[in-house]
C-alpha cells in the first residue's frame, strides 16, 4: 500500500505586537484559519535580525506558506479569506468601492500613521522628530474624513450591508491612529464604527493571542 503524502505543513504569520500583520490575525481569527504565529519584537530591523533570511524586507507581516512568502497584510488577508463572506465578490453591486478600501487602507491611511510611529517612538530619542508627527498627524486627518464621509448616511459597516475585509483593513489604520496620539481626527461616526469593529470577539482573540 502506497503511504498517503504528508499533510502540507500549515502557513505561518510572522508578527509584531500591534503592527499591519494584526489585519492578518484578526483575518484568521474571523473565519477560523488554521496558521502557525511567530510574534517578533518591533521592529525586526533592529531585533531579529535572523528574519532577513525569511523575509529580505525586514517587515512584518512575513507569511510562509510552502514556497510562498507574501509580505502585504491586506493581501494576506485576501488569501486567508478566499471566497467567504468577509470577500465582496465581483458579481457585488460594492466589489469596486470595497477594492477601493482595502487599496486605500494601506497606501492612504496607514503609511502617515508609520510616520508618526517611527518619529515619536521608533528612532532614538535623538532622531525624533516631534514637526514630523504632528505633520503627519494632520497628514492622516485630512484623508480620516473620507472614513466619515462613508459612514455618514448612518451603515455599520463600510460596503455592501456586512462586515467585510475593508472594515478590518481600514478599522486596523483607525486603531492604530488611536494608539499614535492621532484619535482626534477620527470623526464620531468613525469612532462608532471603530468600536463595533474592535468589540467584535475575533479581533479580542487576536490581541490576546499575540501577547500568549
Amino acid at each position: 500500500m502506497t503511504a498517503a503524502p504528508p499533510a502540507p505543513a500549515r502557513p505561518t504569520l510572522y508578527h509584531c505586537a500591534d503592527a499591519r500583520s494584526l489585519r492578518c490575525l484578526w483575518t484568521a481569527e474571523e473565519v477560523g484559519f488554521a496558521l502557525d504565529l511567530v510574534t517578533l519584537p518591533f521592529p525586526p530591523r533592529a531585533f531579529a535580525p535572523d528574519y532577513r533570511a525569511i523575509n529580505p524586507l525586514m517587515t512584518v507581516p512575513g507569511w510562509v506558506e510552502g514556497d510562498l512568502l507574501l509580505t502585504e497584510s491586506v493581501a494576506i488577508c485576501e488569501r486567508i479569506a478566499g471566497c467567504g463572506p468577509l470577500v465582496v465578490a465581483a458579481d457585488e453591486a460594492d466589489h469596486w468601492a470595497y477594492r477601493n478600501w482595502l487599496h486605500r487602507a494601506d497606501a492612504t491611511l496607514t503609511f502617515p500613521l508609520a510616520v508618526v510611529l517611527r518619529y515619536t517612538r521608533v528612532e532614538p530619542p535623538d532622531r525624533r522628530l516631534a514637526q514630523a508627527a504632528e505633520d503627519y498627524r494632520a497628514f492622516f486627518g485630512g484623508r480620516a474624513r473620507t472614513i466619515e464621509a462613508a459612514l455618514a448616511d448612518g451603515r455599520e459597516w463600510l460596503v455592501a450591508g456586512r462586515f467585510t475585509l475593508a472594515d478590518i483593513a481600514v478599522g486596523y489604520a483607525a486603531f492604530l491612529a488611536c494608539s499614535v496620539g492621532a484619535e482626534a481626527a477620527l470623526g464620531d461616526a468613525t469612532r462608532r464604527w471603530l468600536d463595533r469593529c474592535t468589540a467584535r470577539p475575533a479581533f479580542t482573540r487576536a490581541r490576546a493571542r499575540q501577547a500568549a
